[in-house]
């Protein structure tokens, strides 16, 4: 079996992890006591990718919820799944991060990180084998500490008009910086995105943070379907690191979900293969403030689940490819991958889950790095970060990473088939 340690870290990744042990639980039957009360055999039959059983058949998810102060933990804890977890796995401390990135990454962060790798280690030890981690995050907060075996993370980015905090460009630029170096996959999400998608899409008049996490988890649980049930074409996380990041860098993923539909529309919408292809391809469905119509995808993949013809999802990806030829990069051939799995998510016939490698995201990166350079000139709030021990050259460091990031895209993006030793991106990074 190839199990997944889950972490979550801070208010905005244990908000995630919540709803994503919510949506978890209800695919494989699993109710908040953690016993089993699913009516299909597939439901069990690969649990153990994010449970273990523990006494009397009770299922307990495979799963280390962090924080630096007790709130959220509290919140989890009091909330109806939160007797599913493992009451050791709860790892806190008593003072908070204050969104400062400094405390989550050396001092507060720093003391905690000893008990979170105990925790961690007995999970991963009590696994046949370990298929890898996968934590849940946000970069603009305090949360600064990462593994370095993690296996993929959905790091939520700041948007470029919904600010949290102030220093929200610095502590974004330092988790990126650790995110290029340490993480294997990254899928960016934004509030700002997934806010318009609650407005045009399912016509929420006042979506809360649960709709946007609902959306977060519909997309990560779409990701690991296929090491979860049964399917035509499998694709598990090792596959779609293979298969998505060409470069070892360029590991940061657009994330988008199908189908997406207001439920007054909901009865005269037809689902089928080329609506989800369509749908999930779709600019506006994207759950990151980038538009894919201003860069080219490197590498793509589809997961479709549901029935439906294998012959019938290849014919859709290589019209997709033929019709929107500019938008590919022509120097990797067969840049999209398709994975079908059989088991649709409750309450749906099929869906599908786009994750593609856009050099469009360097938008993101770009406001960021804007933002983090008006700050950074003026030294503007820094005392509180060297206050922690910090040194500015890693600021300096980490805003050079950030535009080296960001300018490597740039050289992919404008790649050609035709380019000489010269114009070769490889030479081009020396």
């Amino acid at each position: 079996m190839r199990e997944i340690v889950h972490m979550q870290a801070g208010q905005c990744g244990n908000q995630i992890g919540s709803k994503f042990w919510e949506v978890m639980s209800q695919e494989h039957g699993i109710t908040p006591a953690g016993n089993y009360e699913g009516d299909n055999d597939n439901q069990l039959k690969r649990i153990n990718v994010y449970f273990h059983e523990g006494q009397g058949g009770r299922y307990v998810p495979r799963a280390v919820l962090t924080d630096l102060e007790p709130g959220t933990m509290d919140a989890i804890r009091a909330s109806p799944a939160g007797g599913m977890f493992r009451p050791d796995n709860f790892v806190f401390g008593q003072s908070g991060a204050g969104n400062n990135w400094a405390k989550g990454h050396y001092t507060e962060g720093a003391e905690l990180v000893d008990a979170i790798m105990d925790v961690t280690r007995k999970e991963a030890e009590a696994c046949d084998m370990l298929q890898g981690f996968q934590i849940t995050h946000s970069m603009g907060g305090g949360t600064g500490r990462y593994g370095n075996s993690s296996c993929f993370q959905g790091s939520v980015v700041p948007s470029p008009k919904v600010s949290d905090t102030v220093v929200e460009p610095y502590n974004a630029t330092l988790s990126i910086h650790q995110l290029v170096e340490n993480a294997d996959q990254c899928f960016a999400l934004d509030n700002e995105a997934l806010y318009d998608i609650c407005f045009r899409t399912l016509k929420l008049a006042n979506p809360s943070y649960s709709d946007l996490n609902h959306l977060i988890a519909a997309a990560i649980t779409g990701t690991t379907c296929s090491l979860r049930f049964p399917g035509q074409l499998n694709c598990d996380l090792r596959k779609l690191s293979v298969n998505m990041v060409p470069f070892p860098r360029l590991h940061f993923f657009l994330v988008g979900f199908a189908p997406l539909t207001s439920h007054k529309s909901q009865d005269f919408r037809v689902l089928s293969v080329p609506e989800l292809t369509q749908q999930a391809f779709d600019a506006k469905n994207m759950m990151c403030a980038c538009d894919p119509r201003h860069g080219r995808y490197l590498t793509c993949a589809m997961m479709f689940r549901g029935a439906m013809s294998s012959k019938e999802v290849d014919d859709e990806m290589l019209k997709m490819v033929s019709k929107n030829s500019g938008y590919f990069v022509e120097w990797i051939p067969n840049n999209l991958k398709a994975s079908i799995c059989d088991v649709p998510p409750s309450g749906m016939k099929m869906s599908s889950v786009f994750i593609g490698n856009s050099t469009c995201i360097q938008e993101a990166w770009k406001r960021v790095a804007e933002q983090f350079t008006v700050m950074f000139r003026r030294k503007a709030f820094l005392h509180w970060y060297t206050g922690e021990g910090m040194d500015e050259m890693e600021f300096t460091e980490a805003e050079s990473n950030l535009n080296d990031l960001v300018s490597e895209y740039q050289q992919y993006q404008d790649a050609t088939t035709g380019d000489d030793e010269e114009n070769d991106p490889e030479n081009w990074e020396e």
